[in-house]
């Protein structure tokens, strides 16, 4: 989800709830203590340079339970994030304390803000060695080939 696309939704909803991937909740006293413009520039294992942007929501849970963030505040945050920071219009990554900082993609369902687990990945494939896919072997072939059940096998 982009920048834009949540400053909409959020225009339209009453409250602002947080789905984790197992479909529990961030609790609703949770507070958004950033937003940023996060640059990434790194080299892939095949020795292309990359440089990834991505808008950055950091959400946690103090012992405030009273606090509850508005829709209207988290826009504000947002614009005033644009404002300072010169935050373009990039996909946000929700950061999220768990059994240690995970990393989220954010999608919407109707109703709640989705936090989707984020998986890691080879960006260079054809450069790894690895194969795309494994080779399917018929297994009466295989034993075939590498049996050590035969006399003349050499194996043992």
């Amino acid at each position: 989800m982009k920048l834009s696309e949540i400053k909409k939704i959020l225009a339209t909803v009453d409250t602002v709830n947080f789905m984790l991937p197992d479909g529990s909740f961030v609790p609703e006293h949770f507070h958004v203590t950033e937003v940023g413009l996060v640059t990434k520039n790194f080299i892939d294992c095949g020795g292309t340079v990359r440089k990834e942007t991505v808008v950055n929501f950091q959400l946690w849970n103090a012992n405030d339970f009273e606090h509850r963030l508005k829709p209207q505040k988290l826009i504000n945050i947002i614009e005033l994030s644009e404002k300072v920071l010169g935050i373009p219009d990039h996909e946000i990554e929700v950061e999220y304390q768990s059994a240690t900082i995970g990393k989220y993609d954010l999608n919407f369902n109707g109703t709640d803000f989705v936090l989707v687990n984020k998986q890691t990945a080879c960006l260079a494939e054809d450069q790894c060695g690895i194969p795309k896919q494994k080779p399917k072997v018929k297994l009466s072939e295989w034993v075939a080939v590498n049996s050590c059940s035969t006399p003349n096998s050499n194996c043992c």
